[in-house]
Formats: C-alpha cells, structure tokens, sequence
C-alpha cells in the first residue's frame, strides 16, 4: 500500500491510499507514485488505515490540486498531534498493530492521553497488551454477555468442581484490573460493569474512594455486590449524578430506600434487583451428639 499525505485545505493531514493490487481498482483522482511505500508488520492495520484515508479525504479538494507530489509527505513527518488524531479511528488491535511499524509510532501508541476511553467485551481481553492505563482513562466498561457468566453466577457453595476449574481461571482478573485502575487513572468519570460475577463489594468500595471524579456508575448482573456498595455510595460517592444497580441479586429494597434518603439529588435505578432472590447462606452441618444417639441405641436394645 501506498500512503500520500496532503495538508492543503486544512490543519488535518488529507490521507489518500492507492490499495493494489487486491483491493479495488484505482480512482482516476489518485496520484501517481508516492513518495514513501510503508511496510506493515501485520494485515489488519492496513484496511483499518485506508478506512481512516477516506474518513478523512476530502474530493473537492483534491481536485483543485495538480501538483501532488510537491505537497506530499512521510508519515512520520507529521506532529505529535496528527498521528493521535489518525490513532483516534482505531480500535486497540489496530492500534497496536500499527505501533509495532516502527519506534515514533509505538511511542504515539504509548501516549496516556490517547486513552480516555476503555471497552472491555470479556475478562480475558484485561491480559492482553494493546492498551495502556494512564491518568487520562475517564470511561472505563467491562461486559461480558456471555453464557458462562451463568455458570459465575451460581452461589460458590452449589458449585461442581467442574464449574469452579472454570470460574478459576478468570474469577481474579476483573478485581486484580479494578486495583490498578484505582492507583493509576484518578479522573475516572463513569464506570460499567456488566456480567462480572466474581466482583466482590470492596472492588466497587475502592473504586469510589480513589476515583473523586465519578460521575456515572453502572452495575449490571453483578451477583456479589451487597447493599455495603449502596452505602459507600452515600459516604464516598460525593460527585456521582447517576447509578444503575440492575440485576443485583443481593442489593434489598431497604439498602435503595436509605440511598434515596440520604442523596435525594442522586438519579438511582434498580430493576429487578431488590425482588429477585438472594443468596441462600451455606448450610451448617451439626455434628451428631454423640450421647444422644447412646441412649437412643440403649432404648431400642432394653425393648427388643
């Protein structure tokens, strides 16, 4: 692939990209020969980049210019400002994918204010490399819309050992990444979690002790969360304007009552979870006295 860099018209780089030969056939509004030809370590960042050309391509123009070649430019030549821009149309794959081209582009991936905004579809992409955490994450989402968060949800006591081998591989990571984001990102403003049935109530207590900026939380189908979340809202969650708590088993009608009567300016939304049934306590199995099966076996021997 070919890339020209045109900054006529505007203060945004004008990216145009001749995609041969496996693409589609070339515009007559492109340009002859290049100036540089980049070479990619991986295929899926070039799709992804010729996406962000035409997002940003602009026709009109183009077509006011002849001389191409006089305006075009190395894409290492553009500023800082540019290349977080042009990162900005990718997702975290991409990213990274493009940041291992060469030394300027990884140090551009490893900027923390690139990465205000964080969407996590499952526990698992917390492990992966292709993000960074920094002081400048103000969204944070983790959803797992998955069949196994059924299997998560089961109280740990009614558990097989299948189903904890398959809880253990991943019932810390969701915890483990919440303490991280409480030393390292401080303007959190909202927070999602969703599906994350190993959370415990002292994840979400942290959280709002050392994120003062919080604005927006939302719990959905998170099993553990107790009514000690709802009032750590009330002592720690001082700039929060909405809560969600949906789904939440173990979250009782009285914990939301006392939320809408101390913080009568919080927006606080529940459904489902003060009429669903919460967790049954594990039962206790007494030992047997062992006096009173004596006598009960005495008994029966005097009587037969």
């Amino acid at each position: 692939m070919s890339i020209f860099l045109s900054v006529a018209g505007s203060c945004y780089p004008r990216i145009a990209t001749t995609s041969r030969p496996y693409m589609c056939k070339a515009s007559p509004y492109m340009y002859k020969p290049f100036l540089c030809k980049c070479q990619w370590s991986t295929p899926t960042a070039v799709p992804l980049l010729h996406i962000v050309a035409l997002s940003l391509l602009r026709p009109s123009t183009l077509l006011e210019f002849k001389d191409f070649e006089s305006l075009s430019m190395h894409i290492l030549q553009l500023n800082r400002e540019c290349l977080l821009h042009l990162y900005s149309f990718l997702d975290k794959d991409s990213r990274r994918n493009l940041s291992l081209t060469c030394h300027h582009l990884r140090e551009v991936f490893l900027e923390p204010s690139l990465w205000c905004l964080l969407h996590f579809h499952s526990p698992g992409e917390l492990k992966k490399d292709n993000f960074v955490l920094g002081p400048f994450l103000h969204h944070l989402s983790i959803s797992w819309h998955s069949s196994r968060v059924k299997v998560c949800n089961i109280e740990d006591w009614m558990k097989t050992s299948f189903q904890r081998e398959m809880c253990r591989k991943h019932e810390r990571l969701v915890s483990s990444f919440l303490d991280r984001v409480c030393n390292t990102c401080p303007k959190l403003i909202s927070l999602t979690l969703s599906g994350c049935g190993h959370i415990m109530d002292n994840d979400v207590v942290s959280i709002l002790r050392s994120c003062t900026t919080l604005r927006s939380l939302r719990l959905e189908n998170c099993v553990r969360i107790t009514d000690s979340v709802l009032h750590a809202i009330v002592s720690y969650g001082q700039t929060l304007k909405t809560v969600q708590v949906d789904f939440c088993r173990n979250v009782t009608l009285e914990g939301l009552q006392m939320v809408e009567l101390q913080r009568p300016l919080l927006q606080i939304t529940a459904e489902r979870s003060a009429g669903m049934i919460p967790d049954c306590p594990l039962p206790i199995k007494h030992p047997a006295n062992r006096q009173t099966l004596t006598g009960v076996r005495q008994k029966i021997l005097s009587f037969s």
